[in-house]
């Protein structure tokens, strides 16, 4: 693929005002894509954040595999604390609530010793699409955010009011530069890059091999495909799922947004991209 690069103003813009904010807050609630843990990690946010405890939340877990219990494993292994939900199923509630209390249990305890009740903070960050309204709307309980899926929904800071605690949502920020274009090819295939800036055709030839080569049973399931180059594997699809213009030629074009929006939405199965070989020399 060619070199994926996304920076916008309004990103530089939200990484001050989370700067600004960070000493204001009592823990950060990091979202992470559970396809992806390694790839929709910001290094350049948990630097930030100092010595605040962090809970690492990795959103969208009914479309992840096994995978995704294993990077909850190695993050607790790191010292932090690590949960793996659906925020849209309101039952994930009770796992995220839990978390977040255990996050700050200790000053919580200092506080009660000391005669006094304290509304705790929480900073609601991660890469975009990744879910962070969606979070924040399941630990409400109700739809108190802008949620949409795609990046860039959230522009600027908000408070959320809640009993108890308040979260302060943020815009989605990628790293200043990509250092792992392979990773930054996950963040795209994921949505987390705007489509806008990514060379359609490129990424769907890219999703088509990297799942060949660690999900090929998905892929002939799905569209009968059977191995071959990625242009191959996706005319299979053209043919399989009737994609054709005048002449008889492959609709191509048709073709790229079909695979990778049946991969946004789960259509193709439960996967997760990244394994822990990725996240050798990130801190969680």
């Amino acid at each position: 693929m060619k070199l994926l690069q996304w920076f916008p103003g309004h990103m530089a813009k939200a990484m001050r005002m989370m700067e600004e904010n960070v000493a204001l807050c009592d823990g950060i609630i990091y979202v992470l894509d559970a396809r992806c843990p390694a790839a929709s990690f910001n290094p350049k946010l948990k630097k930030m954040f100092g010595a605040k405890p962090v809970l690492y939340v990795l959103n969208k877990g009914d479309l992840a595999d096994g995978g995704a219990d294993a990077f909850v494993r190695y993050i607790r292994d790191c010292g932090a604390e690590a949960v793996r939900l659906n925020a849209t199923d309101s039952r994930s509630r009770r796992n995220i609530t839990g978390a977040m209390a255990k996050l700050v249990a200790e000053k919580r305890q200092k506080n009660l010793d000391k005669g006094y009740v304290k509304t705790f903070r929480f900073m609601v960050c991660g890469v975009p699409n990744t879910g962070k309204s969606t979070v924040i709307n399941l630990v409400a309980g109700a739809a108190r955010t802008q949620t949409g899926n795609k990046a860039g929904v959230t522009r600027g800071k908000q408070w959320i009011r809640l009993d108890g605690c308040e979260l302060l949502d943020t815009p989605g920020t990628t790293p200043p530069s990509f250092d792992n274009q392979r990773l930054a090819a996950r963040l795209a295939y994921v949505g987390s890059l705007n489509d806008d800036i990514v060379p359609m055709d490129d990424l769907a030839l890219a999703l088509l091999e990297e799942l060949w080569n660690k999900y090929p049973q998905k892929l002939a399931e799905r569209y009968g495909i059977e191995g071959g180059t990625p242009l191959e594997m996706l005319e299979r699809l053209c043919s399989r799922r009737g994609f054709m213009v005048k002449g008889g030629d492959y609709d191509y074009e048709r073709g790229e947004r079909a695979i990778i929006d049946d991969f946004r939405k789960g259509r193709v199965g439960a996967v997760t991209l990244d394994d822990l070989s990725d996240a050798e020399g990130l801190e969680y």
